[in-house]
């Protein structure tokens, strides 16, 4: 520790200040890599976490290093399609009604960015991103030693309707343009192929590149129990405030600490968005809703070891390590708002009729509100104020699968190398 006495846009009294060479805001899978990547370069770094440990999204999600998954969310023809889904409040895709007036302005950038030209742009964007994190997740697992933790497993998607199957192929020959195969399964090829499935899916797709942790959270301990023995500091408060000035940068934590780092990287998922308002980078992030149900291993008998896609009905069914996880769908909300379980309930109950052997006893059920942008990139760059602050959130449904990109990216950035990837369509001031 070292006494100081700064001046960062507001006089801070001489106090003991904990100095780094990065700080780190953030305590998910995303801040993890990020602290991660940069302690393997031999930075002293700071660990800021409001909560506790992959206490958000990173707690529960569907386990899935979903490489394949480039398609944006916001597409042409989705307002015609969400409209239906909108008045269904147990929908793949539904906004809670009385939260309308706060997300409003989300779901209007969320159409814009439905169009095609803007559409395709993200598909290309989204693509370079998978690349690079079907190259850097293995290296950091490496590094950890924790490969262990990754499955090979594939996922198959499934289809119950022919023309919703033919309509869908267009979208797997553009991945396949970017490098992504795949192999289709119909009617009886599909159930040699997985046996156990409901005889009303017709078509399957399986994409071999997609994989697997045995469970997240237990990724996410055992990364944090590796960083604190590299000597990494983690800091169990809130981050008040950000400030920088002459190539440093200060954080004030809510329990009264302040750190000093040459670089602060704000990567707290939702929590994100007040800190760069305070920056004056308005980003629109919202809490993304996603609801899951933890089985026994039990619950489905041998044989099921592939991640199952319903895509007619957004959600899946992940095998872990001693559990099967049935999750997805997208509730748009306030961040306050209570969690709906309904729907949890309701897709372990079309589970059951996709999959006739599966039981659903003795399920546990969960929310996280994933960090979401309007035309599904994240925000990966420079803040606008000030380029010792570096901004790594709103991966939406991404962040495990590009946790270990975005930290390469990130590291590129604070050494003043030329990023791997093209980050320019990733800036804050994009929106």
């Amino acid at each position: 520790m070292v006494q100081a006495r700064c001046e960062m846009g507001s006089e801070i009294k001489s106090r003991d200040i904990k100095k780094y060479d990065t700080i780190v805001i953030g305590g998910g899978i995303v801040g993890l890599a990020i602290a991660e990547k940069l302690s393997s370069e031999g930075q002293t770094v700071a660990l800021v976490e409001r909560d506790k440990i992959a206490a958000g999204a990173s707690y529960g999600n569907a386990s899935s290093l979903a490489y394949s998954d480039i398609m944006p969310l916001a597409s042409p023809g989705m307002i015609r399609k969400a409209i239906k889904w909108f008045i269904d409040p147990l929908g793949p895709f539904s906004v809670v009604p009385k939260d309308i007036f706060k997300t409003a302005g989300w779901l209007t950038r969320f159409f814009l960015a439905a169009r095609t030209p803007r559409y395709l742009r993200s598909i290309d964007v989204q693509a370079s991103l998978m690349h690079l994190s079907r190259d850097t997740f293995p290296d950091m697992l490496e590094r950890t030693g924790l490969t262990s933790m990754i499955r090979n497993n594939g996922a198959l998607h499934l289809y119950q309707d022919w023309s919703f199957y033919r309509r869908d192929l267009q979208n797997w020959a553009v991945r396949l343009k970017h490098g992504i195969n795949y192999e289709t399964y119909e009617e009886e090829d599909l159930h040699h192929f997985q046996p156990g499935l409901s005889k009303d899916f017709v078509a399957g797709v399986f994409v071999p590149q997609w994989q697997t942790i045995t469970n997240p959270a237990d990724l996410c301990t055992e990364l944090h129990e590796k960083l604190s023995a590299r000597g990494v500091d983690t800091f169990y408060s809130t981050a008040d405030d950000i400030q920088s000035s002459g190539g440093e940068t200060l954080v004030s934590l809510g329990s009264g600490e302040i750190l000093n780092a040459h670089n602060t990287v704000l990567a707290a998922g939702v929590w994100s968005a007040g800190l760069s308002r305070q920056l004056g980078d308005h980003v629109p992030v919202i809490g993304e809703r996603g609801y899951n149900t933890t089985l026994p291993k039990t619950a489905l008998p041998e044989g099921y070891d592939k991640t199952l896609v319903f895509s007619e009905h957004g959600f899946l069914i992940t095998p872990l390590s001693e559990h099967f996880r049935i999750g997805g769908a997208s509730e748009i909300a306030a961040l306050d708002q209570k969690p709906n379980y309904k729907r949890a309930k309701l897709m372990a109950e079309k589970a059951t009729k996709f999959l006739p052997e599966l039981s659903i006893d003795d399920g546990e059920q969960w929310m996280g509100q994933r960090p979401s942008i309007p035309d599904t990139l994240p925000v990966i760059g420079r803040s606008s104020q000030s380029d010792n602050i570096i901004y790594a959130f709103g991966h939406g449904h991404l962040g495990l699968t590009q946790s270990a990109a975005t930290a390469q990216l990130v590291s590129e950035l604070i050494q003043n190398k030329t990023p791997s990837i093209d980050i320019h369509p990733l800036r804050v001031d994009r929106f």
